[in-house]
């Protein structure tokens, strides 16, 4: 079985008519049985060193093939990489040259991370071609470059609004591993190209994107083609941000070693595929669920990182005002009902149930989850995943758990009528019943249960309580600033009036933008007495609300208003996710 990588490196030298297809085959051979790079095959065997194969290559890959005249002068500019991370790429940084940085190789395929690592240098990257045996001694003797002369920050105004995250090099690959209980690749996977030695370039790739993304505090990871190259996204605090592009040749490559790392078949491109593994980034145990979606232009990839090192967050470390944290506390430790949480996607709707999960987990209960998936595992909580491919939905696993006599039950979401009765009858039936819905605000979770064919009296007698939430980004602490308030704002935060409003400047540790790390904007409705008669008139949302706050519901709107107040975030965060009670 030839590399992946392999195979990609002969189909590119076999398009610029570099080798025939027998020379090729004969050091395909010679792989098989040295298990060498196939780089390095290719240039003993003459392959790479005729001068106009050269110039083809240099035109595809970037790269300009001179002879090594002159040996490494120090560079402030490759100083902004760590040695270790030259090394793993195979790159020796000789010299710059015409604004520049000029480096040695040799291996091909590793001109493939000088974009990358040219963001990092600030400059343009280009290589040249070695040998092996010329190469050797510079990787040796690599000493760490001089670092650049510092250089004071410079300040972004804040009515401009958050920067993108600037484009950056990846992380030394050789922090991640793969965890105990990674899963193994699938028959039709073949060999792990080279896993073994851990230095085949795509490896090096694959496994830099995963540490970069760690490092920026990413969510996800988005590798999506393109006509002609590969767009990688990082969200970070809820906000895509453009990081690098690699080129179109690398997009096979890539996605066949992530369907590899998360046991999918990397021979099937037509259908969507999930999967789910255990990776070890800088010593943190980290979950990965991948998500391959077939698109135009090829298979697009979303990783979604899970920090397993980090504690569920409660309510309090999400920014719950103490009144509303009491008021929830008590919901969700009644014997029976039903506790909803509603919100888009990303809201941090499961993390909320989760923290309810924690604090009821006792041994004189019994708890049980029906989840798709289930994102965090939780000791002492029987945790069931919904398989709809063999019957097991939501609605089957939430009627099996019944039968398991369990004091708490959480379905990850009410998505259909099924699914919404045997959850109402758990709760009239004794059980303490949490679930999410997909609502904008928390008294139209209400009318979503009606609209299902749920009865208004069994909505009425069954819900407790309706959280809706949202999660906005927080001004970063290290660059945080005070102004004078501008007239929308002042309108906006309305009585009683403030002077003054927290800012940020954007700095290295926010990577620019302003802010670090995101807090919550919640929406608390308590069914009390005078709103249950209300549903039972089948109301619509806007009278439900109207009556919640005339009962002292606070919107979400107004807890938006008291994050600024606090200084935690800005009006245009709250504007950008919170819609006003009114519309």
């Amino acid at each position: 079985m030839i590399p992946l990588h392999a195979e990609t490196i002969a189909a590119r030298v076999r398009e610029l008519g570099i080798a025939t297809t027998g020379q090729l085959e004969q050091a395909k051979q010679e792989l098989s049985a040295t298990q060498e790079r196939f780089s390095v095959i290719l240039a003993r065997q003459g392959l790479l060193r005729d001068p106009d194969a050269g110039k083809r290559l240099a035109a595809q890959l970037g790269s300009v093939p001179q002879r090594l005249d002159a040996s490494p002068a120090p560079s402030p500019k490759a100083g902004q990489v760590p040695t270790g991370m030259w090394r793993a790429h195979r790159l020796v940084p000789l010299r710059e040259q015409d604004g520049k940085l000029l480096l040695a190789t040799d291996d091909p395929f590793a001109v493939f991370a000088l974009e990358f690592l040219g963001a990092r240098c600030g400059c343009e990257l280009e290589a040249v071609l070695v040998r092996e045996e010329e190469l050797a001694p510079l990787l040796e003797g690599m000493a760490p470059a001089p670092p650049p002369p510092a250089a004071p920050p410079t300040a972004r105004p804040a009515s401009r609004g958050p920067a993108p995250a600037p484009a950056t090099a990846p992380t030394a690959p050789a922090t991640v591993t793969p965890a105990a209980k990674a899963a193994p690749a699938p028959p039709t996977a073949g060999p792990a190209t080279g896993a073994e030695s851990g230095d085949e370039p795509i490896i090096r790739l694959v496994d830099s994107m995963l540490a970069e993304a760690v490092r920026m505090r990413a969510s996800d990871i988005h590798i999506e083609p393109a006509k002609d190259g590969v767009r990688v996204r990082y969200r970070i605090d809820g906000v895509l941000h453009d990081v690098n592009s690699p080129p179109k040749a690398l997009q096979g490559p890539i996605v066949s070693r992530i369907k590899i790392m998360g046991a999918l078949n990397i021979a099937e491109k037509r259908l969507p595929q999930d999967g789910r593994l255990q990776l070890a980034v800088e010593s943190r145990p980290l979950d990965v669920r991948i998500s391959t979606l077939p698109a135009m232009h090829g298979e697009s990839i979303v990783m979604r990182l899970l920090d397993r090192s980090q504690p569920i967050r409660g309510l309090q470390e999400m920014g719950m005002l103490p009144e509303d944290q009491q008021v929830w506390d008590e919901l969700i430790r009644r014997p029976h009902g039903m506790a909803l949480v509603t919100g888009p996607t990303g809201s941090g709707k499961t993390t909320t149930l989760y923290g309810a999960l924690a604090m009821l987990n006792q041994p004189d209960r019994k708890l049980i989850t029906v989840e798709d998936p289930v994102e965090y595992q939780l000791a002492g909580v029987n945790q069931v995943l919904v398989k709809s491919s063999i019957g097991l939905t939501f609605a089957a696993g939430l009627r099996s758990m019944l039968r398991q006599a369990p004091d708490v039950i959480m379905v990850g979401e009410i998505r259909d009528q099924e699914t919404a009765q045997i959850a109402v009858q758990a709760a009239l039936t004794g059980h303490l019943v949490f679930s999410t819905l997909h609502t904008n605000d928390a008294p139209s979770a209400v009318t979503r249960l009606i609209d299902m064919g749920i009865a208004p009296f069994l909505v009425a007698s069954t819900v407790q309580g309706v959280l809706a939430q949202r999660l906005v980004r927080r001004i970063c602490p290290a660059c945080r600033i005070t102004e004078n308030v501008t007239p929308e704002e002042r309108a906006f935060l309305g009585e009683p009036a403030v002077a003054q409003v927290i800012r940020s400047n954007g700095c290295d540790k926010c990577h620019g933008s302003g802010f670090f790390g995101r807090v919550g904007v919640f929406e608390l409705l308590r069914i009390a007495e005078p709103i249950r008669q209300l549903i039972i008139t089948k109301p619509s949302a806007s009278a439900i609300r109207a009556l919640a706050v005339r009962e002292g519901m606070r919107g979400l709107r107004e807890d938006g208003v008291a994050k600024i107040r606090e200084g935690l975030t800005t009006m245009s965060e709250i504007l950008r996710l919170v819609t006003e009670a009114e519309e």
